[in-house]
């Protein structure tokens, strides 16, 4: 449901705005659009390199469908200037733009919408809609109105057909995951280490595909799979680093794979130009959903280590830190002693007549009795202090650079807390403090110190409610 909501788009507000947009939209695709039918082979409106078809679905997923016309004209643009007549240009421009928008209904129903690349189920589900069956809606509508006004012959149908439907699912595959994946970049921490591994990957991915596609290796190489010697640097990218440097990666190396097979280099070109190029993009579209596909398994499977690690180190019902956490701090507060020589203060709480609670109102409110108190506790902590769950009712505090007193205000506030909660039932805490080293010299001694206080406390409050 996330992914689903990220993946709305973002309209931009007033005429202007949208108007900009729509201009940088109709550039973008035409441009491209010239670029790509420059390589067309097998029929001059057919390409197996068509980039304008993830410019169009990035637009429609990011912007909205409201930027339809900036596609119309530019499509219509691009076939008006290149073969055929006015009325063939408006049939292709109409299948060029309603290729995009279904391919952004479908991504956005059926997958992550602008978010289809975190989760290996998006993923797959992209590829099917946005890259096997939207693509066929061009062509169809196209080859069609080109067969019909004697610009293509009905026998060359099958072949221009499918050439068209190649070039728009490689640019569904290849451009539009790397527009999405800049404007809406899953969540990744980027680390100076990561930054510069980024940079390599990136100048290990470029100097293999000029060493495979761009003539630097031997001719005899072309009689071996070289074009191989490229996937361990895409897959480093997709498992290291991030499905938007996958992405990245793998529109580079397509890049330069298919600027050297047009020049005859690499080990498709010893093929006709048209067969080389065909061959060049299954290898790319294999390539580019595989990466994909990857890239989000990988992350995935970081997601569930550290989720694995946060349920391991917290307690379930109270989201506080758990018994293992807790004593992992304590030695860490310990060891920073040794270094720091300032102390710290262990702070443990009991929740009182908890069973009371249980048997009168039942463990639901029991329950939530020991939620209101970890609240408190989040409430009253500083960034470097940690409150656990300590056992049934029993809770602590961890207290960085805390010494008696300190440990004591801090417990008397959260008494105070609870006492002014409007809720019922009412509840509170009974509470002992200890200071490492003064209360013991050992983790254990701390902890039988500050229990033995808690009890006294709740000895005393005891008596007087007697």
């Amino acid at each position: 449901m996330e992914a689903r909501a990220a993946g709305r788009s973002s309209e931009p507000s007033g005429w202007a705005s949208r108007a900009g947009w729509l201009a940088l939209v109709a550039a973008a695709y035409f441009a491209s659009g010239k670029l790509g039918l420059a390589l067309a082979m097998v029929h001059p409106s057919a390409t197996l390199v068509w980039a304008p078809t993830g410019i169009g679905l990035a637009a429609c997923l990011v912007l909205g469908a409201w930027v339809w016309p900036a596609i119309f004209v530019a499509a219509f643009a691009v076939n008006a200037t290149t073969e055929g007549s006015v009325w063939t240009s408006l049939a292709i421009g109409l299948g060029n733009t309603l290729e995009p928008l279904a391919a952004a209904q479908l991504a956005s129903r059926f997958a992550g919408g602008a978010r289809s690349f975190e989760r290996v189920r998006d993923v797959a589900s992209y590829v099917l809609c946005a890259a096997v069956l939207s693509p066929m809606v061009a062509p169809t509508i196209g080859v069609t109105a080109l067969a019909s006004a004697g610009y293509a012959a009905w026998s060359q149908f099958g072949s221009v057909w499918f050439t068209w439907w190649a070039g728009d699912a490689g640019g569904a595959l290849l451009v539009a995951p790397v527009i999405l994946l800049w404007v809406h970049p899953p969540p990744m921490q980027w680390t100076r280490g990561k930054m510069l591994e980024a940079a390599a990957v990136s100048v290990a991915t470029a100097l293999s595909s000029l060493a495979v596609f761009g003539g630097v290796l031997p001719l005899s190489a072309r009689h071996y799979p070289v074009d191989f010697l490229c996937v361990p640097f895409v897959g480093w990218a997709a498992l290291r680093l991030s499905p938007r440097m996958a992405a990245t990666a793998m529109l580079l190396m397509s890049g330069v794979a298919v600027w050297g097979t047009v020049r005859g280099d690499g080990p498709f070109a010893e093929q006709p130009a048209a067969s080389g190029l065909a061959v060049l993009g299954a290898y790319i579209a294999v390539m580019a959903a595989g990466t994909l596909l990857f890239a989000a398994t990988a992350r995935e499977r970081v997601e569930l280590i550290q989720r694995l690690h946060e349920l391991s180190q917290s307690d379930p019902l109270t989201g506080l830190a758990n018994y293992r956490r807790l004593t992992a701090v304590l030695d860490s507060e310990k060891e920073r002693f040794q270094r720091s020589q300032r102390p710290f203060a262990l702070v443990l709480l009991d929740l009182d007549r908890l069973k009371s609670l249980n048997d009168e109102y039942g463990h639901v409110t029991g329950s939530r009795a020991l939620c209101r108190l970890a609240g408190v506790l989040r409430e009253t902590c500083r960034t470097v202090d940690t409150a656990a769950r300590y056992g049934g009712d029993e809770f602590a505090l961890v207290l960085p650079e805390t010494d008696a007193d300190a440990a004591a205000t801090v417990a008397t506030r959260i008494q105070r807390r609870l006492a002014e909660d409007p809720e019922l039932p009412r509840i509170s805490v009974s509470a002992g403090c200890a200071v490492y080293p003064d209360d013991g010299e050992t983790i254990e001694a701390l902890i039988r110190q500050a229990d033995g206080r808690l009890y006294e406390a709740k000895s005393q409050a005891g008596d007087a409610a007697v």
